[in-house]
């Protein structure tokens, strides 16, 4: 189960053994009354109690990781967006209507590194088809941080996005110079009206005589 995997993850960081015993209080309070507002109070306030420090990832964690959720990746995480992860799902999901209102809320208020952390845990929410207008506001957001947690290593937008929006993906990671062998499931969407629109940006490139992001010219082949 994906949410004991981050569990242990979280114990094997050099500050798991402080962060566990306030994240299990906030977790059985929760449980206790199941409010929206403890919900989103430890939400918000998750950094100043787990710190911002580099999730140190073991091969054991990842290959769980992999079988759990086939797809799902933690790169470049910090202790504070692995806990946020791991608190998203805490949400009951018994009530679909409920849970989407309430997860959807984050999304509305959300600031940056909250953004990072939901956009991150968009292939482990309940429901996937319901986050599809959330997927194509990350892609459209100018928010360098909150870009990568959406186009890169995560299997969500291939996954879910119709073909339009990944190719609106695609093309927004070529023009923001990410590196797009980065992007999960980017050979298998390939499709024609992506490469049309690639021709058209690698001419238009060479005739302003500048070269071509890496990964274009393997795309088109």
């Amino acid at each position: 189960m994906i949410e004991a995997t981050l569990f242990r993850l979280l114990e094997q960081q050099p500050d798991g053994e402080r962060v566990l015993p306030w994240l299990q209080t906030q977790a059985n309070t929760y449980a206790q009354g199941q409010t929206n507002a403890v919900f989103y109070r430890v939400f918000t306030a998750m950094p100043r109690f787990t710190g911002k420090a580099p999730v140190v990832l073991s091969d054991d964690i990842q290959a769980e990781l992999e079988t759990a959720r086939p797809g799902f990746q933690i790169v470049n995480w910090t202790m504070d967006r692995l806990a946020r992860v791991w608190w998203l799902l805490q949400y009951p999901t018994t009530d679909r209507e409920a849970y989407v209102r309430g997860i959807g809320e984050l999304f509305r208020s959300a600031e940056m590194n909250e953004l990072v952390a939901l956009y991150s845990a968009l292939p482990l929410l309940a429901f996937p088809d319901e986050w599809r207008f959330q997927a194509t506001e990350g892609i459209r957001n100018n928010i360098a941080d909150v870009q990568t947690a959406i186009m890169l290593h995560n299997p969500y937008p291939a996954e879910h996005l119709d073909e339009a929006a990944w190719n609106q993906l695609v093309l927004k990671a070529f023009f923001t110079d990410k590196d797009v062998a980065e992007i999960t499931g980017l050979h298998a969407r390939n499709n024609p009206r992506l490469q049309a629109t690639l021709r058209d940006y690698a001419a238009e490139r060479r005739a302003a005589g500048r070269s071509l992001p890496n990964g274009l010219t393997e795309l088109l082949a």
